[in-house]
């Protein structure tokens, strides 16, 4: 069986070797699924995406009538994806459930610890030769300070374990939390945690029309005053206007994020100024360095989540082409 795998950096290309354990044939594309190299999967029995193709209309039309009946992504999110369209036409869609938690949970407790102890506004004063230690250097200490975490699975009771051994106060949210995060934090209502957490932490789950824009003007009142959010979740979570005004008010101290709204247009881009970004609230956003620190996307971008993509991946196809199913199927 012949896969065509878009988005594969060359740096990952020896794991998709090594964990093809399967002996699949494979073709594998550095670029993102688009309509210029849609063309790329012509003769292939299948199509491996990842959270920044472009799979919609223009893309899986084409695919489609290449007789292809499997569009896989190695990403946790579906919505790159339009599902509709993939029923109509007929093709499988699955996921990778679950990788590596750590890579997102470190990533979010390095944004957070970079804003809290502003090791980030440091080092670039130093680069420019101010070796000073000015008020805006001056800090709490986590274990005297409380955490929130807003999402308490798998990623997210990770993160909890971290502050958890440095010694914070940790708080969850979660409508229905396991047993293994309630080893790690006091769970209360969603307004107790933004009233006491000197961080909020968000790992929620982006659901298209329902949860859209969540970190609202009315959740970003709630939050303790000067205290820092943390988004490596979705973008879309967050009303950005509202956002840019708590950051200016002084109610937010600062933002951390891996995740920005225009992701298709934006991430994987190398801009030369930032008024190229085509989003203006993502030059605003930019703008407000140190305060806002935004990292490109790379939460699952660890040798452990990419081995869980990979190999996740691999065995989907191996299902779906042994038993006409696999346990990740969406669709």
């Amino acid at each position: 069986m012949k896969i065509v795998c878009y988005g594969v950096r060359p740096i990952e290309e020896p794991y998709f070797h090594q964990l093809n354990r399967y002996n699949f044939e494979l073709k594998l594309v550095s670029d993102f699924l688009s309509p210029a190299n849609v063309t790329e999967a012509k003769g292939c029995d299948a199509v491996l995406v990842r959270g920044m193709c472009q799979c919609d209309a223009a893309t899986l039309k084409p695919i489609a009538d290449y007789g292809i009946k499997y569009l896989f992504t190695r990403s946790v999110g579906y919505n790159h994806i339009d599902m509709d369209l993939a029923k109509a036409l007929k093709l499988m869609v699955a996921r990778v459930p679950n990788y590596s938690p750590y890579a997102v949970a470190e990533l979010a407790l390095t944004l957070a610890l970079q804003l809290f102890r502003h090791t980030n506004l440091a080092t670039t004063q130093v680069a420019q030769g101010d070796f000073k230690v000015y008020p805006s250097l001056f800090s709490k200490e986590l274990h005297r300070s409380t955490v929130g975490i807003v999402g308490m699975g798998k990623i997210g009771a990770t993160e909890a374990s971290l502050y958890k051994g440095l010694g914070a106060k940790v708080l969850g949210y979660d409508p229905y939390p396991s047993d293994m995060a309630k080893q790690f934090a006091d769970f209360v209502e969603l307004d107790e945690l933004l009233a006491q957490s000197d961080i909020v932490s968000l790992h929620v789950p982006y659901f298209p029309g329902e949860n859209d824009q969540m970190v609202d003007a009315n959740f970003l009142g709630k939050m303790k005053k000067s205290a820092i959010l943390i988004n490596t979740a979705r973008g879309e979570l967050i009303d950005h206007e509202a956002l840019l005004v708590a950051l200016d008010s002084g109610q937010l101290e600062s933002y951390g994020t891996d995740v920005v709204i225009d992701e298709p247009n934006t991430m994987g881009q190398a801009f030369s100024n930032i008024s190229e970004i085509p989003d203006p609230i993502n030059q605003e956003l930019l703008k407000r360095y140190p305060r806002v620190l935004i990292t490109p996307h790379m939460g699952a971008y660890t040798e452990p989540a990419l081995e869980d993509m990979i190999s996740i991946s691999f065995q989907n196809f191996h299902e779906a082409f042994t038993t006409g199913q696999t346990e990740n199927q969406i669709i």
